[in-house]
């Protein structure tokens, strides 16, 4: 299964759901990076990813975005087989 890095807060509804979602697709390890607790990470993120909100969602090397985009991709049935390549 590819690894999973998810850039989040605290006190983040959405990386909440996300991580539930990931969870109930098999999902039993996130490597998540805090942003509220260290800025210079949020500055990493936006970097990488051009956005500056949390969640920010990496599949292996693949950048999925958001909680929306994480759930537009498992109702494409699209995040499974990007879980398992």
């Amino acid at each position: 299964m590819n690894s999973v890095r998810m850039y989040t807060t605290q006190v983040c509804p959405y990386c909440v759901r996300a991580k539930a979602l990931l969870k109930q697709r098999g999902v039993a390890d996130i490597d998540e990076v805090r942003v509220d607790l260290d800025p210079a990470q949020r500055d990493q993120m936006m970097a990488l990813t051009g956005r500056r909100t949390v969640p920010q969602i990496f599949i292996g090397q693949t950048h999925v975005g958001g909680c929306d985009d994480l759930y537009e991709l498992d109702r494409q049935g699209g995040l499974l087989p990007l879980l398992q390549a």
